[in-house]
C-alpha cells in the first residue's frame, strides 16, 4: 500500500518550484494588467505615510462619474465603466461600426484594525483617481519616547 505518491524525482519540490515560477509567473507577467475581457486594468500605486495610505490609480480618459468606490467590511473595491457610442442616422448603412466599452474592477483588502473606513476620501483629477485612507489613531506610529526607570 502506497501512502505517498511520488513522481520519481529525488527532489520533488525543486521542479515544482521552478515549474510554477517559469510557467505561471513569467508566462503570465504580460497579462497581469489585463482583465478577463482583454482590456487593461489601470496601474495602482499605494504609499503608506504615518497617518494614511494613499492610493493613486492611473485612469486617463475617464470622468469621476465613471467610478464607483465601495467599502464592504474590510474590502475596498474600485470599479469603473465607460461606454462610448456614436449616434448615426437611421438611413446610414454600416459595414462596420465599433462601440468602445471599457470597464474594470480592482479590490483591496484593508486591515480592519489599522484603517478608518469611515473617513476614506476620493477625488479624480488629471487622469488620476486619488484615495486617502486614513489610519486609526491607535494604529499610527508613535514617536520615540524615553521611559524612566524608577
Amino acid at each position: 500500500m502506497t501512502l505517498v505518491k511520488r513522481n520519481g524525482n529525488l527532489l520533488p519540490t525543486f521542479p515544482t518550484f521552478f515549474d510554477d515560477f517559469l510557467n505561471r509567473d513569467l508566462a503570465e507577467w504580460n497579462r497581469s494588467n489585463f482583465s478577463a475581457t482583454g482590456t487593461t486594468i489601470p496601474a495602482v500605486n499605494i504609499r503608506e505615510t504615518k497617518d494614511a495610505f494613499e492610493v493613486e490609480m492611473a485612469a486617463p480618459g475617464m470622468t469621476k462619474k465613471d467610478f464607483t468606490v465601495e467599502l464592504e467590511d474590510n474590502q475596498l473595491t474600485i470599479t469603473a465603466e465607460k461606454k462610448m457610442q456614436t449616434e448615426g442616422k437611421e438611413e446610414d448603412r454600416y459595414t462596420r461600426r465599433e462601440f468602445s466599452y471599457h470597464s474594470f474592477e480592482r479590490s483591496f483588502t484593508l486591515p480592519k484594525e489599522v484603517v478608518d473606513g469611515d473617513k476614506i476620501k476620493a477625488k479624480y483629477e488629471d487622469g488620476m483617481l486619488h484615495l486617502a485612507i486614513p489610519k486609526k489613531e491607535e494604529a499610527k506610529h508613535k514617536p520615540h519616547r524615553l521611559i524612566q526607570i524608577s
